[in-house]
C-alpha cells in the first residue's frame, strides 16, 4: 500500500489549493479567507480528511475513495459533495446548500445535515443515526439505506427507488411522492399527502400521522401499522393494509382491501373509477 502524505495544520482560501492529490491525510486545516478560492479538494483519490473546516464553495467535486471525519462544511461551502464515488462521512456537520449532487457509493454516518435541496441523483446512499433538515432531500436517487434517522423539511425522497428505512421520524410535506420499491420498517412519518403516486410500498409497525396519506398507489401494503389524524386516506389506491386501531376516514380506495378495529367515515365520491377496494372492520373477541 502506497505511503499517506498528511497535510496538517493548513490554512487556506487559495483556488484549488489540494487539486489532484492522492494517498493523502488531510488534518485539521481551514480552508477560508478572502482570496474565496473554491474546490480547494478537487479531483482527488484515496485521501482522508479529519477535523476540517471548510467555509468556501464546492470542496469535495469528483472525489474518489474517500473519508471525511469530524469535519465542517459551513453555510458557504455550497455545493460542497458532487460527483464522489465511494465516500464516506463520519461525525461531521454539513451546512452548505446542495451538499450531495449526483454522488455514488455514498456512507453518511452520525452527522447533522442542514442542507437545502441535497442528495439529489445519487445511487448508492447509505445513512446512519443522523438529523437531516433538507427540502427536497434525495430527490431522484436510488438504491437507498437510512437507519435511526430524524428528517425534517417538505418534499423529500421525491421519484427514489429501492429504498429502506428503519427506525426513522419523518416530519415533512409530500414525502416519497411516485417513490418505487421502497420498504418502511418502525418507522414515524408526520405531514401531509404521504406517498402519493407511489409504486410497491410496504409499510411494517410505522404510524402514520397526517391528512390524506397514501392515494393513488400502486401495491400498498401495511403491516400492523397504526394511523393518526389520517383524513381522506387511501384514495384510488389498490392496497392490502392490516391497521391497528381506528382510521379518521377513508376514500374510495380502487382494488384490495383494508381491515382495521374502526373507521370513523368511509366516503365514496370517486365516481369517474370503478372503486372496489374494501374495508373490512376487525371483529372483537
Amino acid at each position: 500500500m502506497k505511503k499517506m502524505t498528511v497535510v496538517k495544520n493548513l490554512v487556506s482560501d487559495k483556488e484549488r489549493e489540494l487539486y489532484n492529490v492522492e494517498y493523502t491525510e488531510v488534518i485539521d486545516c481551514t480552508f477560508v479567507g478572502p482570496a474565496d478560492g473554491e474546490s480547494a479538494l478537487k479531483e482527488c483519490r484515496n485521501f482522508t480528511v479529519k477535523g476540517c473546516k471548510f467555509s468556501l464553495r464546492y470542496p469535495l467535486w469528483h472525489a474518489t475513495d474517500y473519508r471525511v471525519e469530524n469535519s465542517e462544511m459551513d453555510v458557504n461551502a455550497r455545493a460542497a459533495v458532487w460527483y464522489g464515488v465511494r465516500g464516506v462521512f463520519k461525525g461531521c456537520t454539513l451546512g452548505g446548500i446542495k451538499v450531495f449532487r449526483e454522488c455514488i457509493d455514498t456512507t453518511v454516518e452520525n452527522c447533522e445535515i442542514s442542507s437545502f435541496e441535497s442528495g439529489w441523483h445519487c445511487d448508492g446512499f447509505k445513512m446512519y443515526d443522523c438529523h437531516v433538515l433538507s427540502e427536497y432531500f434525495l430527490l431522484g436517487s436510488r438504491n437507498i439505506i437510512i437507519k435511526n434517522t430524524k428528517l425534517d423539511g417538505k418534499y423529500p425522497m421525491q421519484y427514489v427507488e429501492n429504498v429502506t428505512l428503519e427506525n426513522c421520524e419523518i416530519s415533512t410535506k409530500d414525502c416519497l411522492w411516485h417513490g418505487k420499491n421502497v420498504v418502511a420498517k418502525n418507522c414515524i412519518f408526520h405531514g401531509e399527502y404521504l406517498a402519493w403516486y407511489s409504486e410497491n410500498f410496504t409499510l411494517i409497525d410505522c404510524l402514520i400521522d397526517g391528512t390524506q396519506p397514501l392515494c393513488y398507489c400502486k401495491n400498498l401494503k401495511l403491516i400492523n401499522c397504526r394511523t393518526k389524524n389520517c383524513d381522506f386516506a387511501f384514495e384510488l389506491s389498490d392496497i392490502d393494509a392490516d391497521i391497528v386501531g381506528d382510521v379518521q376516514s377513508i376514500r374510495s380506495p380502487l382494488s384490495g382491501k383494508i381491515v382495521c378495529d374502526s373507521v370513523g367515515e368511509i366516503v365514496n365520491d370517486v365516481t369517474a373509477y370503478d372503486c372496489k377496494g374494501k374495508v373490512i372492520i376487525r371483529k372483537k373477541s
